[in-house]
């Protein structure tokens, strides 16, 4: 198995919904307060720079790409338990990752 191989399969990524959403008033950038449901794996929490994209009630309900063992940091006052996958847009704003289609909450990214 190459390094490289090695390295992304150390980080599990996971599948997961996003159920709740607020906007987090102690956040000094825009921020979430989001919470996600894995399925079996049961439910996370997660902090995500995403108002300046999208209005909270567009974003509950989406299957989303997460980074599971990170651990976890306290943002603004929140504790942040997975790392919500992004990318920029073209003004350097955070667009979520998502499925093409529905899967299986908590199924592992390879």
């Amino acid at each position: 198995m190459s390094d490289i191989h090695q390295a992304f399969e150390s980080v599990d990524i996971r599948i997961g919904r996003v159920i709740g959403a607020e906007l987090n008033p102690k956040a000094r950038t825009p921020a979430f307060k989001m919470t996600l449901d894995f399925g079996e794996l049961g439910t996370r929490t997660c902090s995500g720079q995403y108002p300046a994209v999208y209005q909270a009630e567009q974003i509950i309900g989406k299957q989303v790409v997460c980074a599971m063992n990170l651990g976890s940091r306290r943002i603004a006052g929140f504790e942040s338990q997975v790392l919500m996958l992004g990318a920029p847009d073209a003004d350097c704003h955070a667009v979520f990752l998502t499925t093409e289609r529905d899967v299986p909450l908590g199924a592992r990214v390879f």
